[in-house]
């Protein structure tokens, strides 16, 4: 009988992590979640077992080089990575923005999904037939005014899956990237604007059905169930609403 195929999902204490993490688990993955909340991800490892699948949390930081080289020393073989922690801080113009709030951006978004990327590259190969997915943003394909510390992340989180399916071609290793628009989960815009609720309705304001969470997992989960041969390079999801960046449709 074959080993039921195991997935890591970082950022898997909330939001597209969360649901991702469900989805896969319902395909018939061993999910391993990872984040720094570790209360989250044993209620949802809890959650999952009950429910009948196999599901292990383990607390992660994935911008620590030393703890994600621990982590990975769990793994021979593994079939899937989604690289899916990350998030926004601020909506600061380039003039006035603040350089902490972009070089924490671009440690989470790059930094870290390079952390978890190459310390588990072995063990995805070693699988024979592994998927890297890397869950960046159509802020990582275009740009928008207020957006310059994230955009900038996200480009570099593009560039990073660009280049290393071009680099590890002829291994038996996919490299996906998927790049939401306009999500609305319970935490990323409320973040991103530091615990401000207010703003954050702002951002979803008028807007008639924005993707969810589960709307990003389940696209998720679709390309990494393709077969083995068929590579999804580049997937971009909006909501309907969405035409670009900056061109959405509101009704108020």
């Amino acid at each position: 009988m074959a080993a039921t195929p195991i997935a890591v999902i970082t950022g898997a204490s909330s939001g597209i992590g969360a649901a991702t993490a469900r989805q896969l688990a319902a395909a018939g993955h061993r999910v391993v979640l990872t984040a720094r909340r570790k209360d989250r991800i044993e209620a949802l490892a809890a959650e999952l077992t009950e429910a009948g699948h196999q599901a292990t949390a383990y607390a992660l930081d994935v911008t620590d080089r030393a703890a994600v080289d621990e982590f990975a020393t769990a793994f021979r073989s593994l079939a899937v990575l989604v690289n899916n922690a990350g998030g926004a801080l601020g909506a600061d113009p380039v003039a006035t923005g603040d350089p902490d709030d972009w070089r924490q951006m671009y440690e989470t978004n790059v930094i870290g999904t390079l952390n978890v990327t190459q310390a588990l590259l072995p063990a995805l190969t070693a699988s024979g037939d592994g998927t890297v997915v890397i869950l960046s943003s159509t802020a990582g394909l275009s740009t928008y005014e207020g957006g310059g510390g994230y955009v900038a992340a996200k480009h570099g989180e593009h560039v990073l899956a660009e280049t290393l399916r071009l680099e590890i071609v002829g291994t038996p290793v996919r490299v996906i990237e998927v790049a939401p628009g306009m999500v609305k989960t319970e935490e990323f815009a409320t973040t991103r604007f530091r615990g401000d609720t207010e703003k954050a309705a702002k951002v979803y304001a008028g807007v008639d059905a924005p993707l969810t969470a589960d709307d990003v997992a389940d696209t998720i989960t679709w390309a990494v169930t393709r077969p083995s041969h068929v590579n999804i390079d580049l997937l971009v999801v909006r909501p309907r609403a969405q035409a670009s960046n900056s061109k959405v449709h509101r009704t108020t």
